[in-house]
């Protein structure tokens, strides 16, 4: 059981989650002090560690809409933060599969700040508000991507697995 720690609503874009000003740092171990920079007690939430790896951050429909930007997925990565949306855009959801970003898809859910979020099977339950939602599943083959830590450790573990 985690803690959401973000809502947020509908169409936040990658520069909402990583602003552009930032593009020059790509390195996926600098990216994340970046996370949501414009939402300073966020951020600084994040950067003071107070953000325990495993919290829900739970968005409405279409999260991580608008450009391609690759550090919008790595900066959520980097603190081990599970993404809850309604909907993702297809090329964020793509991104973030590629780099193990731990993605949930859920249609109908209802949770605020604060309250405590559990999978179960394939539930999310909002424990604080006694609510069940279900959980659209990703692919077979994209989950193994995410559940391998992304694409690079998933290739690497299946080009082993060969030899």
């Amino acid at each position: 059981m985690a803690k959401v720690v973000l809502k947020i609503g509908d169409n936040v874009s990658t520069d909402i989650i990583y602003p552009g000003r930032f593009m020059a740092t790509v390195l996926p171990t600098e990216t994340p002090q970046f996370a949501f920079a414009d939402d300073l007690q966020f951020n600084s939430k994040l950067k003071e560690g107070k953000v325990p790896p495993g919290s829900f951050v739970v968005a409405s429909e279409n999260f991580g809409c608008g450009s391609s930007r690759e550090q919008a997925a790595s900066c959520l990565k980097g603190w081990e933060l599970v993404m809850v949306a309604k909907h993702f855009s297809r090329i964020f959801m793509q991104n973030a599969i590629n780099l193990g970003l731990r993605l949930i898809i859920c249609p109908d859910i209802e949770a605020e700040a604060g309250d405590d979020l559990e999978i179960r099977g394939d539930k999310l339950v909002n424990v604080t508000q006694n609510k069940e939602f279900a959980i659209t599943p990703l692919p077979p083959a994209r989950q193994a991507i995410i559940d391998a830590g992304g694409l690079i450790p998933f290739v690497r573990s299946r080009l082993a697995a060969e030899k």
